[in-house]
C-alpha cells in the first residue's frame, strides 16, 4: 500500500527515533518504524510526494557501483519539485587526516577506522563507499539535484551527522534541492 498524506512528508530513512513531522523508514522493524524498506526501494511512495528526505549515515552503506545511484534516483523520485535531500556520510577526507595523525595511538586509531569502514556489528553494519564533498556532490548532480552545499550541522536530530573525534567533524552534511 502507498503511503499517502495531506500534510507535508517528511521523510527520515535509517531513523530510529520519533520526531513530529516525520517518519521513518527503516530496514530492520523498530518500535518507532513507520514503513519498512531500503533507500534503493521506496515504491511504497508515489512520485513527488516527499516535501523533506533525511538520511544520517545510510548512503556509505550503499555499493557505489549501483545502490548509491539507484538510491538517489528513488530520492529523487519521490520528492516534490523544490523539495530538499539532506544527506549525512562519513567525510573520507576529515577521517583519513585523523588516521594519519601522529598524536593518535592504536586505539584511536582503531575507533577511526571503524568510522571510515562501519562499526560491523549486524549485517547492514558495513561501509562500501566513502565520500567526501566532491564525490557525493557528484552523485547528486548527475542525479538531477541542484543547490548543492555543505552544511555544518543540519540540527534536525540527535545522531552521527553532529559527531566529532577530537574536536574534529566527522561527517559530511549536504543539502540539495530537486529543481522546480
Amino acid at each position: 500500500m502507498a503511503a499517502t498524506t495531506s500534510s507535508p512528508l517528511r521523510l527520515h530513512i535509517g531513523g530510529l527515533h520519533p520526531k513530529e513531522g516525520w517518519k521513518i523508514l527503516n530496514i530492520q522493524p523498530g518500535p518507532n518504524v513507520d514503513f519498512i524498506g531500503t533507500a534503493t526501494d521506496l515504491s511504497v511512495f508515489a512520485d513527488a510526494t516527499v516535501d523533506e528526505l533525511y538520511g544520517s549515515h545510510i548512503y556509505e552503506h550503499l555499493d557505489y557501483h549501483a545502490e548509491v545511484p539507484l538510491a538517489l534516483k528513488e530520492a529523487f523520485r519521490v520528492l516534490k519539485p523544490g523539495g530538499t535531500i539532506m544527506v549525512g556520510v562519513p567525510d573520507l577526507e576529515a577521517l583519513c587526516r585523523l588516521f594519519l595523525d601522529p598524536r593518535f595511538d592504536l586505539t584511536q586509531r582503531f575507533s577511526i577506522m571503524r568510522m571510515i569502514y562501519g562499526g560491523q556489528t549486524d549485517p547492514w553494519d558495513y561501509h562500501k563507499s566513502g565520500f567526501n564533498l566532491h564525490l557525493l556532490g557528484q552523485y547528486l548532480y548527475q542525479t538531477g539535484f541542484d543547490d548543492i552545499r555543505r552544511i555544518e550541522n543540519f540540527g534536525l536530530f540527535a545522531d552521527t551527522t553532529s559527531l566529532a573525534f577530537e574536536g574534529v567533524p566527522i561527517s559530511l552534511n549536504v543539502l540539495a534541492t530537486k529543481p522546480l
